[in-house]
């Protein structure tokens, strides 16, 4: 294809007049943001339970201290806040599961294929919190988190995620794995967020 000579002149013009237009700008003395400029969230303050009961709360933190035990160095997952974490986010989105499937009809699928289910992880939470309540008052007259030793509260947890042990009315295995996932995201959270407290983690 030829190109004709006005055809040249025309598109080298505009070549040139753009290139001149389009200048890079030099940034001294300040960054081109300012921090919070956006949709920052609003740090977790300390406060009531926004989820939980108070039974549940007590229960949730004797579960993050087993999944996260306390040692010399380093709090367990109570004393980092990993309960205040799961609360808060349970009172939220997440909770609710915004963004999921969560209409009729529900179908089991095969577990890469993720939950269908109603009422999200905050009724995983309720359900599967008393459960393990009923289950721990019947076999050994106590509630999980009232005076139960770690030992039994560690052989108890481990019969439920090996499905030994079975919750009445909830999927014990799979509440389990989905309170151990919140825990350790709590533990490693930005600490705005409620977890993580002090940057323990």
């Amino acid at each position: 294809m030829r190109m004709h000579r006005r055809q040249l002149l025309t598109s080298a013009a505009w070549f040139v007049a753009g290139t001149a237009l389009s200048r890079a700008s030099e940034i001294a003395g300040q960054l081109p943001w300012y921090p919070n400029a956006g949709n920052p969230p609003a740090p977790v303050r300390p406060g009531p339970w926004q989820f939980f009961t108070l039974d549940e709360a007590t229960a949730i933190q004797a579960l993050a201290d087993r999944i996260i035990p306390p040692d010399p160095q380093t709090p367990g997952g109570k004393d980092a806040g990993c309960a205040v974490f799961v609360d808060r986010q349970l009172a939220g989105p997440y909770g609710r599961a915004e963004g999921r499937y969560n209409r009729p009809p529900f179908m089991h699928g095969a577990k890469n294929q993720g939950p269908e289910a109603a009422g999200g992880p905050a009724k995983t939470y309720r359900d599967g919190l008393a459960a393990l309540d009923r289950y721990c008052r019947a076999q050994h007259a106590k509630p999980f988190a009232d005076h139960l030793s770690d030992d039994v509260k560690d052989e108890v947890l481990k019969g439920v995620e090996d499905e030994k042990i079975k919750l009445d009315g909830v999927d014990g295995g799979a509440f389990f794995k989905e309170v151990i996932d919140d825990v350790k995201s709590g533990f490693f959270a930005d600490p705005i967020y409620g977890g993580n407290r002090d940057m323990v983690a």
